[in-house]
């Protein structure tokens, strides 16, 4: 992870627990929204949510709290996250089917 907060990153990251179902998907795109990143968020076939953003790392590591903890109807219990390059990929965030 690079050490500058406003130096730009990619994150991968999966979420697992009681996560489909409970409007994760929307609020992790309102909150990537409010931090300026971009990007997308999905449902995965085996129940899990998939995130991949981008934009300041401090925004990045603003995002991985919330989906470590997730919306109220969630219930996470393991969040893998991967650093990466930023790529400058994507113009907004949004949710990804």
């Amino acid at each position: 992870m690079p050490d500058d907060q406003n130096e730009k990153a990619r994150l991968h990251a999966v979420v697992e627990g009681v996560v489909q179902g409970v409007n994760f998907r929307y609020h992790t795109r309102r909150t990537a929204r409010g931090l300026l990143l971009t990007g997308w968020v999905r449902n995965t076939p085996d129940g899990n949510v998939e995130v991949l953003a981008e934009g300041a790392r401090i925004g990045l590591a603003q995002l991985l709290a919330f989906l470590r903890k997730g919306p109220a109807a969630a219930h996470v219990t393991r969040v893998t996250p991967t650093w990466l390059r930023f790529a400058g990929e994507f113009s907004e965030f949004e949710i990804a089917s």
